[in-house]
Protein backbone atom coordinates (compact mmCIF):
# COMPACT_ATOMS: atom_id res chain seq x y z
CA UNK A 1 0.00 0.00 0.00
CA UNK A 2 1.35 3.40 -0.94
CA UNK A 3 1.94 6.03 1.72
CA UNK A 4 0.98 9.50 0.48
CA UNK A 5 1.65 12.90 2.03
CA UNK A 6 -1.30 15.26 2.18
CA UNK A 7 -0.42 18.91 2.60
CA UNK A 8 -2.59 21.26 4.62
CA UNK A 9 -2.26 24.91 3.67
CA UNK A 10 -3.98 28.19 4.29
CA UNK A 11 -6.06 29.23 1.28
CA UNK A 12 -8.28 32.14 0.30
CA UNK A 13 -11.30 30.05 1.35
CA UNK A 14 -9.83 28.88 4.65
CA UNK A 15 -7.70 25.75 4.38
CA UNK A 16 -7.02 23.16 1.71
CA UNK A 17 -5.69 19.62 1.90
CA UNK A 18 -4.15 18.10 -1.22
CA UNK A 19 -2.06 15.09 -2.17
CA UNK A 20 1.61 15.22 -3.04
CA UNK A 21 2.53 14.42 -6.64
CA UNK A 22 2.31 10.68 -7.21
CA UNK A 23 1.57 8.09 -9.89
CA UNK A 24 -1.96 7.21 -8.80
CA UNK A 25 -4.81 7.27 -11.31
CA UNK A 26 -6.69 9.74 -9.13
CA UNK A 27 -6.12 12.87 -7.13
CA UNK A 28 -7.85 14.09 -4.00
CA UNK A 29 -8.49 17.51 -2.54
CA UNK A 30 -10.37 18.83 0.47
CA UNK A 31 -11.21 22.31 1.67
CA UNK A 32 -12.87 23.95 4.62
CA UNK A 33 -12.99 27.08 6.70
CA UNK A 34 -10.94 25.29 9.37
CA UNK A 35 -8.19 22.70 9.27
CA UNK A 36 -10.59 20.12 10.70
CA UNK A 37 -13.14 20.83 7.96
CA UNK A 38 -10.47 20.55 5.23
CA UNK A 39 -9.22 17.22 6.61
CA UNK A 40 -12.78 15.91 6.98
CA UNK A 41 -13.56 16.97 3.41
CA UNK A 42 -10.39 15.24 2.18
CA UNK A 43 -11.38 12.03 4.00
CA UNK A 44 -14.88 12.17 2.49
CA UNK A 45 -13.37 12.74 -0.95
CA UNK A 46 -11.25 9.61 -0.52
CA UNK A 47 -14.32 7.53 0.37
CA UNK A 48 -16.25 9.08 -2.52
CA UNK A 49 -13.49 8.29 -4.99
CA UNK A 50 -13.33 4.68 -3.81
CA UNK A 51 -17.12 4.36 -4.18
CA UNK A 52 -16.98 5.90 -7.65
CA UNK A 53 -14.30 3.45 -8.80
CA UNK A 54 -16.33 0.55 -7.42
CA UNK A 55 -19.50 1.78 -9.18
CA UNK A 56 -17.56 1.89 -12.45
CA UNK A 57 -16.11 -1.60 -11.94
CA UNK A 58 -12.60 -0.18 -11.80
CA UNK A 59 -9.84 -1.29 -9.45
CA UNK A 60 -9.20 1.31 -6.78
CA UNK A 61 -5.70 1.56 -5.35
CA UNK A 62 -6.04 1.95 -1.59
CA UNK A 63 -3.54 4.27 0.06
CA UNK A 64 -2.44 5.30 3.50
CA UNK A 65 -2.07 9.02 3.92
CA UNK A 66 -0.73 11.39 6.52
CA UNK A 67 -1.33 15.12 6.87
CA UNK A 68 1.51 17.66 6.90
CA UNK A 69 1.34 21.41 7.50
CA UNK A 70 3.42 23.90 5.61
CA UNK A 71 5.17 26.13 8.16
CA UNK A 72 3.18 29.31 7.50
CA UNK A 73 -0.15 27.49 7.78
CA UNK A 74 0.88 25.80 11.02
CA UNK A 75 1.94 29.13 12.51
CA UNK A 76 -1.28 30.78 11.38
CA UNK A 77 -3.50 27.97 12.69
CA UNK A 78 -1.81 27.79 16.09
CA UNK A 79 -1.17 31.50 16.62
CA UNK A 80 -4.40 31.46 18.64
CA UNK A 81 -2.87 28.97 21.06
CA UNK A 82 0.83 29.89 21.01
CA UNK A 83 2.53 33.25 20.96
CA UNK A 84 5.62 33.62 18.82
CA UNK A 85 7.57 34.00 22.08
CA UNK A 86 6.22 30.65 23.25
CA UNK A 87 7.02 29.02 19.93
CA UNK A 88 10.53 30.45 20.13
CA UNK A 89 11.00 28.72 23.49
CA UNK A 90 9.57 25.46 22.11
CA UNK A 91 11.47 25.43 18.80
CA UNK A 92 14.59 27.52 19.33
CA UNK A 93 13.69 29.60 16.25
CA UNK A 94 13.54 33.35 16.88
CA UNK A 95 10.25 35.21 17.04
CA UNK A 96 11.44 37.45 14.22
CA UNK A 97 12.04 34.48 11.91
CA UNK A 98 8.76 32.84 12.90
CA UNK A 99 6.99 36.13 12.11
CA UNK A 100 8.60 36.21 8.67
CA UNK A 101 7.35 32.67 8.00
CA UNK A 102 3.90 33.45 9.38
CA UNK A 103 3.43 36.46 7.10
CA UNK A 104 5.05 34.88 4.05
CA UNK A 105 8.03 37.23 3.93
CA UNK A 106 10.40 34.28 3.79
CA UNK A 107 10.32 30.50 3.74
CA UNK A 108 12.23 28.35 6.21
CA UNK A 109 15.06 26.10 5.09
CA UNK A 110 14.70 22.34 5.43
CA UNK A 111 16.98 22.53 8.49
CA UNK A 112 14.71 25.13 10.13
CA UNK A 113 11.56 23.18 9.26
CA UNK A 114 13.11 20.12 10.91
CA UNK A 115 14.05 22.21 13.98
CA UNK A 116 10.47 23.51 14.29
CA UNK A 117 9.06 20.02 13.80
CA UNK A 118 11.40 18.50 16.39
CA UNK A 119 10.53 21.17 18.96
CA UNK A 120 6.78 20.92 18.42
CA UNK A 121 6.87 17.10 18.52
CA UNK A 122 8.85 17.14 21.79
CA UNK A 123 6.41 19.65 23.28
CA UNK A 124 3.46 17.50 22.18
CA UNK A 125 4.98 14.38 23.77
CA UNK A 126 5.57 16.27 27.02
CA UNK A 127 2.07 17.70 26.98
CA UNK A 128 0.40 14.32 26.38
CA UNK A 129 2.32 12.89 29.36
CA UNK A 130 0.65 15.39 31.72
CA UNK A 131 -2.09 14.01 33.96
CA UNK A 132 -4.23 15.96 36.42
CA UNK A 133 -5.31 14.63 39.80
Amino acid sequence: MKHIKVFVEKSSYGYSAYMEDNDLDYGLFGEGKTVEEAIDDFNKTYVGMREYYESQGKAFEEIEYEFFYDTASFLQEYSKAFSLAGLERITGVSQTQLGHYLHGRSKPSRKTIDKIDKGVQAFARNLTAVRFA
